[in-house]
């Protein structure tokens, strides 16, 4: 059928009439469904969905007004037009009450078959047109919330299943995406209306060879048109009878394309075919953007990690349990460190948290750990140690500050010295467990003389230290979590590193980096 052929209802009681009608429109390409009444005519509406009704005003029973007043209450047919004709029913007054009650044009008898037919394509012209845009604007407004869900997916596998549905919900066709993430390893997901994604293998040379068709190695989003049987040999595995077109894209020369394609059958108009190189376009630069996000990350948690501790000593006597936790959705580098280190037969533990996540409190960190570790060469004075700290923060980074916890334990007798700058105090972990005491002014902020406390960690005895990072939550109150940290270390279990596991877990995700050391005496130390 062309496309400027429609399905028309011709509603009359007269047969001649009907026969006329009927006649003149199949003669311009229409197809005609006939009905002789209003009842007849509702009866066929509910079954049917015809483009165009033409409808009699005189009819027995419901009469054209009142047939045309329910076609239009429905939401179901209101979009159809409705085309009134009459050859009683034709003053002024009449038509006026006829377009007033819903009709989309008004014929009075005689009618010129010219005239009746320019009307019909006049009404569908519009209808079409008013149609289109109905759709039109529903699909742009799914094109937001697609955007927006595109935006929000926080892995290239959501990233690919939430553009290949968004595609099929808009279009309402089979669609597939080709991306490739940084390891390297072509992803390949496909829907089909009704069903949810599925991901599926693919030619690792898949895209290269598409690219080839089209886009070469430029930057752009280029469209193609693929035959099912050209498609089959692309992707062997896909059963496809219908043609496929797509968008490549590439945000950038240089960078891995992205492909979304669609079954073809019947081609995509010009409105189609710009939503596609639309969601396309979104598609590749989350695929970018999450892209740069994870290397970022990489790169970040790789430059953290170096500049922790690459080993850390066994010390006779004592178990330890370390964690570096970073925050989930931020790719800078923080500030929080841990440092053990062996001083003859005792065992020196410092965490820190130097401010701010950035590249500058990064080195900060590694400047602090490594004047840490100088400041204990010769003699072990942790007052002198903290000091010095907060002179190289204060002289070389004025406005910056971090909190610095560190001690000095003897595993063999449990005698601790701990120097404490404004830092969460050590938690004695245990049923009795208590945080001890409060320390002095964190460095950076003025000259500060520290003090260094005295105390004894019995056999058995775990001691726990940690950033803030574990405990702090916009939605509740410090004093709070840190309590609720309290009470899940009143259980200590045999492994230090299940305890640790589960202490982190019960956090859950943290927006700040955690930083977390765990000390025992062995139970056996007398």
């Amino acid at each position: 059928m062309p496309e400027s052929s429609a399905c028309v209802l011709v509603v009359d009681d007269t047969p001649t009439k009907r026969y006329v009608l009927s006649s003149w429109l199949r003669r311009a390409g229409h197809r005609v469904i006939e009905a002789a009444g209003g009842e007849e005519a509702l009866a066929v509406l509910r079954e049917q969905r015809p483009d165009l009704v033409i409808l009699d005003v005189l009819l027995p029973g419901l009469n054209g007004f009142e047939v045309c007043e329910r076609i239009k209450a429905n939401p179901a047919t209101a979009s159809i037009p409705v085309i009134q004709v009459s050859g009683n029913a034709i003053t002024v007054a009449d038509r006026t009450e006829g377009l007033e009650r819903g009709a989309d044009a008004y014929l009075a008898e005689p009618i010129e078959p010219s005239e009746f037919a320019a009307t019909v394509e006049a009404t569908l012209r519009y209808s079409r047109a008013r149609r289109r845009a109905e759709v039109m604007a529903g699909r742009l407004a799914m094109l937001a919330e697609v955007t927006l869900r595109i935006n929000r997916a926080d892995s290239f596998e959501r990233l690919l299943s939430v553009a290949v549905q968004g595609t099929v919900d808009i279009m309402g066709r089979r669609s597939g995406a080709l991306a490739v993430p940084p390891d390297g390893r072509l992803r390949n997901y496909r829907a089909r209306p009704g069903e949810a994604p599925i991901s599926k293998s693919a030619a690792p040379n898949l895209l290269d060879r598409l690219c080839g068709l089209v886009l070469g190695d430029a930057a752009g989003a280029e469209v193609l048109t693929v035959e099912a049987g050209d498609w089959v040999t692309l992707m062997p595995d896909v059963e496809l009878s219908r043609p496929v077109t797509g968008v490549l894209c590439r945000t950038k020369k240089g960078r891995p394309p992205v492909f979304l394609g669609l079954e073809a059958a019947p081609a995509l108009d010009a409105d189609e075919l710009n939503l596609l190189l639309q969601l396309a376009q979104e598609l590749a630069l989350a695929v970018d953007a999450l892209r740069a996000y994870t290397e970022e990350h990489t790169i970040s948690l790789t430059l953290q990690r170096s500049l922790l501790p690459s080993r850390v000593p066994d010390v006779p006597g004592l178990q330890m349990g370390l964690r570096y936790q970073p925050a989930v959705d931020n790719i800078e580098v923080g500030g929080d460190f841990y440092e053990v280190l062996m001083i003859d037969d005792r065992v020196l533990v410092a965490i820190g948290d130097v401010m701010g996540h950035s590249l500058h409190a990064a080195t900060i960190m590694a400047e602090l750990r490594h004047a840490l570790r100088a400041s204990v060469i010769d003699q072990v004075d942790l007052a002198a140690s903290m000091d010095l700290l907060n002179k190289i923060l204060r002289r070389y980074h004025p406005g910056m500050t971090a909190t610095v916890c560190m001690l000095l334990l003897n595993p063999a007798t449990g005698e601790i010295e701990l120097a404490n700058a404004g830092h969460i105090p050590p938690l004695l972990a245990g049923p009795q467990g208590h945080y001890h005491g409060l320390g002095n002014l964190l460095l950076g902020v003025a000259a500060e003389d520290y003090k260094v406390e005295h105390l004894v960690l019995p056999p058995g005895g775990t001691l726990m230290l940690f950033t803030d990072g574990l405990v702090e939550d916009r939605h509740i109150l410090l004093d709070d979590s840190l309590e609720r940290a309290r009470q899940l270390a009143e259980t200590v279990e045999d492994d230090l590193e299940a305890f640790c596991d589960r202490i982190l877990a019960a956090f859950g995700s943290r927006e700040d980096d955690v930083a977390f050391v765990v000390l025992r005496r062995d139970a056996a130390q007398t």
